[in-house]
């Protein structure tokens, strides 16, 4: 079998042969010149939710971010961030709560703003930075709508801004170890024909806030929301967010295209509501996604759910599987795990520990076969101790963040701009269309690309 490294995979994917085409011309391009804060990078953030408040813990690190602006409709929010920076930086942002106006003020001396707005204001959030010169890291989904999404990708290029989506497993090290290493160097899945991937959640209930710091209704319907509730679940709204498959399964749904270097080709979905009473889109979602070809010419499907009633089955992960082994990721490093299978002996994986490549066998479960038919427990093993470019215990967003500041310094090239990201987004719409139609849903080369 051919062996492919990361950046041959980068170079080498397109439409001819099925794999993921990576949009030249915008794609991983580094930004070049004079900083506007001298030595620091001038930094606004737009949004301060949930998102927006993971991301900021993860710059407050950084020392070369000048924060010049915070801006979030709900003052609630704006007093948290411009507190903590305040508190761990000593700095002293200018709050807004109109976009348009920081633009106005802000622009020019602006080397980057962060967006982590609910996903309908999206698009027009981005396309306004990066029109006013402004490079932009946008959270994903792009959008909540597909033309949204192109417009960010058509903005990108006219523009001629970097633009990065938040799929921040693009830049973990570990993600790109398996990448690289794993699937395609050592080949230790053997030949890939399936996939599985979960996020599953425990209920929760729809968040809510003390009437007295609510927003006033006025300021609400301005910026699009019906009233405080759907305001702060807007993730559970049609025209407003996209649902757990969006939210959530945007994530993984690009890891498949990724690690497999392929496109699907069609989807299969089934959801289901009303457990939660006053959400638009489904509680859960399953689906089946058909590659026709990955990186070693085979035929892949590809198993994911994503569960808002239960927890159970182990929180979130994705799993890469073949007649070798077994390659199952996550961001929480105690659920990733490498698989042996029995057919391949003991010794050639011995040999993959002792170069450093994977870690030690952690052994086989003791498990009592049931049926003459059932396959025998594997042995288990880890990652490698050292892993190129990984901290311990540093924020899972950091690196993505990290990625996107160096583009913009020069120093080095976006793991997922806005073309590559629309293409792993296609995906999502279309597994949303598949869950609300119940229809089998196929995809064309056009779905992929923005012209």
């Amino acid at each position: 079998m051919e062996k492919f490294t990361r950046r041959d995979f980068l170079k080498t994917a397109g439409i001819a042969g099925g794999g993921l085409v990576l949009s030249t011309g915008s794609l991983l391009h580094a930004q070049e010149g004079q900083l506007r804060g001298g030595k620091k990078l001038n930094v606004a953030l737009l949004g301060v939710g949930a998102e927006g408040k993971v991301l900021l813990e993860s710059m407050l690190k950084l020392p070369y971010i000048n924060f010049v602006a915070v801006c979030d409709i709900w003052r609630h929010n704006l007093k948290f961030a411009i507190a903590k920076i305040r508190e761990f930086r000593k700095q002293k942002p200018k709050p807004y709560e109109n976009y348009e106006d920081l633009i106005k003020e802000q622009a020019k001396n602006l080397d980057a703003v962060i967006i982590a707005t609910p996903d309908f204001w999206h698009a027009p959030h981005t396309v306004a930075f990066l029109k006013a010169g402004v490079n932009v890291y946008c959270e994903k989904m792009m959008s909540d709508t597909v033309e949204g999404a192109k417009s960010m990708v058509r903005a990108m290029r006219e523009s001629g801004k970097l633009l990065q989506i938040g799929h921040q497993r693009k830049s973990n090290p570990r993600y790109i170890y398996a990448h690289d290493e794993l699937l395609r160097k050592h080949d230790i899945c053997g030949t890939i024909m399936a996939c599985n991937g979960q996020w599953n959640r425990a209920v929760t209930k729809d968040i809510e806030a003390n009437k007295r710091i609510w927003i006033p209704e006025e300021t609400l319907k301005k910026y699009g929301y019906k009233d405080m509730h759907q305001f702060l679940n807007w993730r559970w709204f049609k025209g407003l967010g996209g649902g757990a498959i969006s939210d959530l399964g945007a994530h993984q749904i690009d890891i498949f295209a990724w690690m497999l270097g392929a496109r699907p080709t069609a989807v299969m979905a089934s959801g289901n509501k009303g457990y939660y009473k006053n959400h638009d889109w489904a509680d859960n979602v399953m689906c089946i996604f058909e590659y026709g070809k990955s990186f070693q010419g085979k035929p892949v499907q590809a198993f994911y759910q994503v569960l808002t009633t239960t927890s159970s089955g182990g929180g979130y992960y994705e799993s890469f599987m073949g007649d070798k082994g077994t390659v199952k990721m996550s961001e929480n490093e105690s659920i990733t795990t490498l698989f042996r299978e029995n057919a391949v002996k003991e010794e050639e994986w011995k040999k993959l520990v002792a170069q450093g490549v994977i870690g030690a066998s952690s052994g086989v479960a003791e498990v009592k076969k049931a049926d003459a038919r059932e396959s025998g427990p594997l042995a288990s093993y880890g990652f490698p101790e050292k892993v190129p470019g990984y901290v311990d215990r540093k924020p899972i967003h950091s690196y993505h963040l990290e990625n996107f500041f160096n583009a913009v310094m020069g120093k080095g090239k976006l793991t997922c701009d806005a073309a590559h990201a629309f293409e792993s987004e296609a995906a999502v719409f279309k597994a949303r269309e598949a869950a609300e139609t119940g229809q089998k849903q196929y995809f064309k080369d056009s779905d992929f690309v923005v012209d």
